[in-house]
């Protein structure tokens, strides 16, 4: 007896320590990257102002948007941006409730990648 004893407590802490790194990689190892700015924008931004930013796309030219890659826009602070994205500016919706303020730091930093030469 007291061997199946012993056999039954190895059993169970073999189970326990194959359910522990189960849930360790499975919550840490294997989540999904962060999305990029270049991805954020395309899921948030570009469907109003384009793919490069320029704003022509139809939603774009009915609201009279200005082109991202300007100088009238990237005279802008990062803090300025920062605070667009997050409140919004109408007709723009607020992300500040969606995105994480990391998102919304690799969104600005992609803007800035947008820049005219």
């Amino acid at each position: 007896m007291k061997q199946a004893s012993s056999q039954t407590i190895k059993s169970l802490v073999f189970a326990a320590l194959i359910t522990v790194t189960l849930y360790i990689f499975s919550s840490n190892s294997f989540s999904a990257p962060p999305p990029s700015g270049a991805e954020l924008f395309k899921s948030k931004c570009a469907m109003c102002h384009g793919p490069d930013g320029s704003g022509n796309t139809p939603m774009g030219k009915r609201l009279n948007l200005r082109d991202l890659r300007s100088s009238d826009v990237q005279k802008h602070t990062d803090d300025e941006l920062t605070a667009i994205i997050t409140n919004g500016k109408p007709p723009m919706p607020a992300y500040g409730k969606t995105l994480s303020s990391d998102d919304i730091h690799q969104l600005v930093t992609y803007l800035r990648s947008m820049a005219k030469s």
